[in-house]
């Protein structure tokens, strides 16, 4: 069986998710491997649940905005579990590795989305390049 099969197989197995919040995850994941982990600090390309996790976050807030926490929910996306879930998933029709210290358990409230997700847009203009930019800092820092 190939990957797409795999993969029809596991949404049709498990409908909590739409589909579209696995390809976020692997997304986040290549978002993770680039900006949030120093690949310098280490040998091999293994990303942790709270490393994936801060990815999430950040890869969200960069594509989505202000609606970030309203566009995962809508995939089924509501806490940081979730995401393990999707995961393990993932593990479990082998369209994703991991290494035997991984568990479900490492995803477990690293984050509530309510908090981290309540953004405020900061607009600043670049006279140099006559554009608006947007960046998005949390309400309750």
């Amino acid at each position: 069986m190939n990957a797409a099969e795999r993969f029809q197989l596991l949404i049709r197995k498990d409908e909590r998710y739409d589909p579209e919040a696995y390809n976020f995850i692997y997304e986040a994941l290549d978002h993770t491997l680039k900006n949030v982990i120093n690949p310098s600090s280490r040998s091999n390309q293994h990303v942790t649940g709270p490393e994936l996790l801060e990815g999430v976050r950040q890869y969200a807030i960069e594509q989505f905005g202000c609606l970030s926490q309203m566009v995962l929910e809508n995939w089924g996306i509501k806490s940081t579990g979730d995401v393990g879930e999707i995961v393990f998933n993932l593990v479990e029709y082998d369209l994703m590795g991991k290494q035997d210290s991984d568990s479900r358990l490492d995803f477990i409230d690293v984050y509530a989305f309510d908090d981290v997700f309540d953004l405020k847009p900061v607009f600043s203009y670049r006279q140099d390049r006559d554009e608006w930019s947007t960046n998005y800092i949390v309400r309750s820092s």
